[in-house]
């Protein structure tokens, strides 16, 4: 399974646009920190039939160190969740 980059992705929407890579690198990349402005923000984000993407908090914790194997206390923090839309998972399988 290959890795694809934002450069790859920019790429192949500027031979699908026929925009030049440019503009289409720039159109990506404000995509990109919009929906990253909306998430900060705590608005959820739905792509009908490709995703979901939230954030919840995660609580508190006691976790280990691995390497120790000495328990430490994990704070609480905010993380983004994802949820993959019906047309999504149908292609996948």
């Amino acid at each position: 399974m290959a890795t694809v980059t934002k450069k790859e992705l920019v790429i192949a929407v500027s031979e699908k646009s026929g925009a030049k890579q440019s503009i289409a690198k720039a159109v990506v990349q404000a995509f990109l920190d919009q929906m990253i402005n909306e998430l900060v923000k705590g608005n959820k984000i739905e792509l009908r039939d490709f995703a979901v993407f939230n954030t919840k908090i995660r609580k508190a914790r006691k976790a280990r160190n691995p390497r120790t194997g000495e328990e430490i206390f994990a704070s609480s923090k905010k993380v983004v969740t994802f949820k993959a839309g019906r047309l999504m998972k149908e292609r996948i399988k």
